[in-house]
């Protein structure tokens, strides 16, 4: 380790804030201008959740792990996870000495990450600010660690524009576009015949849906009972075969993975429930899958990408900016299946195919690798102060 370089942490949680970081830091890693060191927690070390961390090692970093699990779901063990994991960082900075932390997203244990490296006086530089979700508690979290950040890589023009309307200085808001768009359109593809061979799951037979289904913790309905309209819509379509992934730990995600396995099991043959895909996979298979449902980011920002139909269910991404190709339909099982009618025509299917993403730029890793070197070379930073409009 180069202690003349600055010294950058970047912190994962999940499985789906570390397939978009992954790019952005084997780019800043080959660059060398900057030192890098990861940090694993909350659902990378879960077993449940498929031990995720190990695809971290895949990428060729060794990360510090701060363990952080809860068994319980409900609302006060999200709390004592983000009380864990604020003092677990605390322990990580302390031996990590960072110049810089960077964060993506809007968790519950990235606002707790993002307190502590605030406490600590380590700048904070925040992936995807200024969207807004409606259905879920990310969005107050999201918009809480935009003001603990000093430099916001946005993904669209809009939420660049929000990001300043919260006080933040124009010169520190960079819309970048998405990762996740950038991923879709650059990673390599797995073949048909490894993904099957992978699952045990023949993914060459069509109709094929991938289902990802997230509580919506802004939502009073029990997730579970939220999830049984959708199952009880896609019985209504035995021909459609299934590749269901697991939800996060957000309160209720034990209770969905319970009865998705569960579901899968009951229907083999034509389901597969699969506890992380991993981006290689996932975006692999997104080419071959005839629609994505459920209520995930990724089948608004990521998906249009691969020229298929998104169906999105609920209140939880409600209030993101959608491309033409997301059917936005609300949570009983005719609504649902309205949508999935919709989503199989050859209508839907065509404009799917020549819609354009509304979060896509071409260089996004670039930007994003430029951004944050040139971020560092400026530390340390002025005391932040807010920005109004006039």
């Amino acid at each position: 380790m180069d202690r003349g370089k600055k010294r950058l942490c970047v912190v994962t949680s999940t499985r789906a804030d570390w397939g978009l970081l992954s790019p952005v830091c084997r780019s800043l890693r080959a660059s060398g201008l900057i030192d890098i060191d990861i940090v694993a927690t909350n659902m990378h070390l879960s077993p449940a959740y498929g031990n995720t961390v190990d695809e971290i090692i895949a990428d060729g970093f060794e990360p510090l792990r701060v363990p952080v699990d809860e068994e319980d779901s409900g609302d006060a063990s999200r709390a004592r996870v983000m009380a864990r994991t604020l003092s677990g960082m605390a322990e990580a900075f302390s031996i990590l000495k960072p110049d810089a932390v960077l964060l993506l997203g809007d968790r519950y244990e990235m606002l707790a990450v993002a307190s502590a490296a605030s406490v600590m006086h380590i700048p904070i530089i925040h992936i995807a600010g200024g969207e807004v979700t409606e259905g879920a508690l990310d969005d107050s979290f999201r918009h809480a660690i935009t003001k603990l950040s000093s430099l916001h890589l946005t993904a669209t023009d809009d939420y660049r524009r929000r990001v300043i309307q919260m006080g933040e200085n124009p010169d520190s808001v960079i819309n970048t576009g998405a990762i996740g768009v950038w991923n879709a359109m650059n990673i390599p593809l797995m073949p048909a015949a490894e993904i099957s061979e992978s699952l045990g799951f023949d993914v060459t037979v069509k109709p094929l849906a991938i289902v990802t289904y997230h509580p919506a913790t802004n939502d009073a309905t029990p997730p579970v009972e939220r999830l049984q309209s959708l199952l009880d819509a896609l019985d209504r379509y035995p021909g459609l075969r299934l590749v269901i992934t697991a939800p996060n730990n957000d309160s209720g995600g034990h209770d969905i993975l319970e009865a998705l396995m569960r579901y899968a099991q009951e229907r083999r043959g034509r389901a597969v429930a699969v506890r992380s895909l991993g981006a290689y996979r996932y975006h692999s298979l997104l080419r071959l899958a005839s629609f994505v449902i459920g209520n995930s980011s990724s089948g608004i920002v990521e998906v249009p990408s691969a020229g298929i139909p998104t169906i999105d269910i609920g209140m939880r991404q409600r209030g993101r900016i959608a491309g033409p190709s997301v059917i936005h339909c609300g949570d009983t099982a005719d609504e649902i299946a309205e949508a999935i009618d919709k989503a199989l025509s050859p209508g839907m299917r065509e404009i799917a195919g020549r819609c354009e993403n509304p979060y896509g730029k071409p260089d996004t890793c670039r930007l994003m690798t430029e951004a944050i070197e040139a971020f560092m070379t400026s530390l340390p930073l002025p005391p932040k102060t807010f920005y109004d409009l006039r």
